[in-house]
C-alpha cells in the first residue's frame, strides 16, 4: 500500500516506523529538524514541505496514496489537509489526529476517521483502573453521551 504520513513528531515517525517495513511510506514534514525521529535506516520517502499545499502532495505521490494520515500537533492542520486529501484527491483511507472532541464528532460526520487521542487514553485507563478488558477503539474513540453536542 502507498501511505502517506504528515506530520513526523513522535506519533508520525514511530507510525512511519511501524509501517514502512510492510508498505511504501512517504513522510511529508515542514521542520527538517523532526525527521531526526525516523533515525538512520526507515525506508521511508520524505517530503519536506506543508501537507496542506497541493504542489507537495502531489510530490509526496497522493495521486497513488491509498492511505493518508494526518497526525500534526494543530488540528486545523490536520482537518485541512485531510479535506485537501479526501475532497481534491479522492484518497480512499484518510485518518486524523484531533484533540478537540467536539470537532472530531463533526468530522467523523464528514466521513474522516479521527482518533481524539486524550479519549482513548482515558478509557483505556479507566478499563485499567476497573482491570476490566480494553475495548475496540471506537468505543473510546468519542465523547461520553453526556458531553456530546446537541
Amino acid at each position: 500500500m502507498n501511505i502517506i504520513v504528515f506530520g513526523c513528531g513522535r506519533t508520525g515517525a514511530a507510525l512511519a516506523l511501524h509501517l514502512s517495513p510492510e508498505h511504501k511510506v512517504t513522510v511529508i514534514e515542514q521542520n527538517p529538524e523532526a525527521l531526526r525521529r525516523l533515525g538512520e535506516r526507515h525506508g521511508c520517502k520524505v517530503v519536506v514541505g506543508s501537507g496542506i499545499d497541493e504542489e507537495v502532495l502531489m510530490r509526496a505521490g497522493i495521486d497513488q496514496c491509498d492511505t493518508f494520515f494526518a497526525v500534526t500537533r494543530g488540528d486545523n492542520t490536520n482537518l485541512m489537509a485531510a479535506q485537501v486529501a479526501q475532497i481534491n484527491f479522492k484518497v480512499p483511507k484518510i485518518c486524523v489526529r484531533v484533540a478537540d472532541p467536539h470537532r472530531a464528532e463533526a468530522y467523523r460526520k464528514l466521513g474522516l476517521f479521527c482518533i481524539t487521542p486524550s479519549a482513548l487514553m482515558a478509557g483505556m485507563m479507566a478499563d485499567w483502573f476497573h482491570d476490566t478488558p480494553y475495548k475496540p477503539i471506537d468505543e473510546y474513540n468519542h465523547l461520553p453521551d453526556y458531553l456530546e453536542l446537541k
